[in-house]
């Protein structure tokens, strides 16, 4: 049963973000506010609970699973990434984007795409969410919280703990959140691509 955390969107309480992260920690998944929509979170090193996320979205391991991280001092532990990467990433973050690069051998095979070795990188422009990693210490792993065969991301946090509160060990209220997706960069390449226009403008990268 999912404890439910009601939270201030501006002035998130310590002690309730304290109590999610002891649930995070503790190999919980929990659904979370960003600026894109909500989201599904677990720990990083959690591979138990990194495969009930995947069950819960009904996702396989070529779905690419997202770190969330506080700011780009997170990045090189886990992806590589060079000068020219690295500006654009700060042109983009912290904000509504979404950045593929290569994953380092600090990224467990499992969490990362079995045949590209790649990651999704994030730093989201939330207050709370911002809050809840920080508390935390470290990235969390994230999917869109979107309900399997279904299209549109949940928005509605009283309609995420009625359809998941049995999936799910907690979930943070902080109000509705914009329901436009990331917009996805793959910087794996020779040049940027654009994957997916979303609610990040591609012109502030340049693109």
């Amino acid at each position: 049963m999912a404890q439910y955390f009601e939270v201030h969107p501006d002035n998130p309480q310590a002690r309730l973000l304290k109590q999610a992260a002891q649930i995070l920690h503790a190999g919980g998944v929990a659904a979370v506010p960003t600026d894109s929509s909500y989201a599904l979170v677990c720990h990083l090193d959690d591979k138990t609970a990194a495969e009930r996320l995947r069950k819960i979205r009904q996702v396989d391991d070529k779905h690419h699973l997202t770190l969330l991280c506080r700011d780009l001092s997170e990045l090189a532990s886990y992806a590589r990434v060079d000068n020219r990467q690295f500006r654009l990433l700060k042109l983009g973050t912290p904000g509504p984007f979404t950045f593929i690069l290569e994953a380092t051998k600090e990224v467990p095979r499992r969490l990362s795409h079995p045949s590209r070795r790649t990651i999704g990188l994030r730093v989201p422009e939330h207050r709370v969410l911002q809050a809840l990693l920080e508390e935390l210490g470290q990235p969390l792993l994230a999917t869109t919280l979107i309900p399997p065969g279904e299209t549109e991301a949940l928005n509605d946090p009283h309609d995420i703990r009625d359809r998941f509160e049995k999936q799910l060990q907690a979930v943070v209220d902080a109000g509705a959140c914009q329901l436009e997706p990331t917009t996805i960069i793959d910087l794996t390449g020779d040049a940027p691509e654009l994957i997916r226009r979303g609610r990040g403008d591609p012109a502030l990268l340049g693109l």
